[in-house]
């Protein structure tokens, strides 16, 4: 049996609409086995399809596949620590454990290159799917079926706090708010301010995050589908936020801030949401990750 362990990974941070993205330090587990029958199971309460629709078990049966090959079955094991539909990349870790263990089982015949080619034609896009392979922050495009991506490191300076509401809000919805044309300047606004958010992240500059994160393709148009999500943005400011962002399609929030004062942050965080009665929010403190998925053998 083997584990992959998958990390979240946060897209668009602000500016970078469908082509920047980051791995975080919070992972979901999936053990894998060979077999003969579809057996799914899962170690926490999160329901999961059981059968071949899996989103795990059809990512490495589409893989068999494409490889001229047929899967009989798999024996998976799910622990879900990513919070389903959220903007954490739940969809994207699973198709990423599901063709790198199929991969690994038929004897790695595709590269890192091809998984991350395929992830992306699966996913649609490649901002989370791609960081979830390779890791750190990830610059991507796609042009026909091919990814083309640079992963960087993220400068230790920096943390994420990443700020979780109790509710859903899938991504069909999101992007349905979305407007079918934009203007020359609001396109000019969020390329200076996407390239300027690479260059910061992985600089250390902190001063250029809060200019960073603005944004006039997506965020206008979600936050009014995130219940309380002025007031998260403004009381993560008055907190001291170098910069927060709708994370994907939302509704997660994440702030960055400096790694020095995370911890803190994320303590006030949690005790103002309660002080203001946004209830059933989560706040976790992450890193970024910069390793990416990775296959344990146990």
């Amino acid at each position: 049996m083997i584990r992959i362990d998958v990390p979240a990974t946060s897209a668009n941070l602000g500016a970078g609409f469908d082509s920047l993205g980051i791995a975080l330090t919070l992972k979901n587990r999936i053990w894998m086995e060979e077999s003969d029958e579809v057996e799914i199971s899962c170690k926490d309460s999160i329901e999961v399809p059981k059968t071949r629709e899996n989103l795990i078990f059809w990512a490495a049966e589409y893989l068999y596949r494409e490889c001229g090959k047929t899967l009989p079955g798999l024996k998976i094991v799910q622990e879900n620590n990513i919070p389903l539909a959220r903007g954490l990349g739940s969809s994207s870790s699973c198709i990423v454990a599901g063709i790198m263990g199929a991969n690994r089982f038929m004897g790695n015949p595709l590269s890192q290159s091809d998984l991350i080619n395929m992830a992306a034609k699966m996913e649609g896009h490649p901002d989370n799917t791609t960081p979830a392979i390779s890791g750190g922050l990830v610059a991507s495009a796609m042009e026909g079926e091919r990814v083309y991506s640079v992963s960087v490191p993220v400068s230790d300076k920096i943390r994420f706090v990443v700020m979780i509401p109790p509710f859903e809000l899938k991504t069909e919805k999101a992007r349905k708010a979305l407007p079918d044309q934009y203007s020359r300047g609001d396109a000019v606004y969020n390329l200076s301010r996407s390239g300027l958010m690479t260059a910061s992240l992985f600089s250390g500059e902190l001063q250029n995050l809060r200019v960073a994160v603005q944004d006039r393709i997506h965020q206008p148009y979600r936050s009014g589908l995130i219940d309380n999500c002025d007031t998260v943005f403004r009381m993560s400011y008055e907190l001291g936020s170098l910069g927060t962002y709708i994370s994907g399609a939302g509704p997660t929030i994440i702030s960055m801030v400096e790694t020095s004062q995370a911890d803190g942050f994320g303590e006030n965080c949690r005790a103002h949401l309660q002080e203001k009665g946004v209830d059933g929010w989560q706040v976790e403190v992450l890193a970024a990750d910069e390793n990416g998925a990775k296959i344990v053998i146990e």
